[in-house]
């Protein structure tokens, strides 16, 4: 039985990102909810790459990379260190690879490679945070396809109401008779 509170969701979520079109997790942060290494998680991935395709998890490029660090400042220790080391060629420390990622299938795919029971529990943590992020997404969706089809509504109606005061306005102007003839019974003296 998994701690209720093992892993917040709203750290695994604060931890997801979107990358090539699709919502992800840096191969640092997932050792860190684990308890492993960066290292020993990638190993292991790599012992069964078959469990791992490319839509389950993938290499971010140079400029991946460092978008991540640029748009979230750096959102791991693991991702900034191979930054410095693919600038500054450093010989110690940091890692010498790009960051993996992986998709909320591969973190799935990550509990029968790593078979641990912190392992299971994990991975069904973030799991469901990646279900509750894609809830609460399709939520804004919805609610983003209503505001403009609201604003789509008033927009036509600006046009209408407009138009309904101008008819008013041209019914309480006052009417200017067109010609002399005096309306009521008049006696012709003639």
């Amino acid at each position: 039985m998994s701690k209720p509170n093992l892993l917040p969701v709203e750290e695994v979520q604060r931890r997801i990102h979107f990358v090539r079109g699709q919502r992800v997790m840096l191969d640092a942060d997932l050792a860190r909810f684990y308890s492993v290494t960066t290292f020993n998680l990638n190993k292991a991935v790599s012992r069964n790459l078959e469990r791992f395709p490319g839509d389950f998890a993938f290499y971010l490029t140079r400029d991946e990379s460092r978008n991540l660090i640029f748009q979230f400042g750096i959102s791991s220790p693991e991702v900034a260190d191979a930054e410095v080391a693919s600038t500054t060629k450093r010989a110690y420390g940091g890692t010498r690879k790009l960051p993996r990622v992986f998709t909320e299938q591969g973190v799935a795919m990550l509990a029968s490679v790593l078979r641990s029971p912190r392992a299971a529990a994990v991975s069904v943590a973030i799991v469901r945070a990646f279900v509750q992020l894609r809830a609460l997404l399709s939520t804004h969706r919805d609610l983003a396809a209503k505001f403009t089809e609201l604003e789509r509504k008033l927009e036509g109606h600006d046009t209408a109401i407009a138009n309904l005061f101008e008819a008013i306005r041209q019914l309480l102007a006052p009417i200017e008779p067109t010609h002399d003839r005096k309306i009521g019974f008049h006696r012709d003296n003639r």
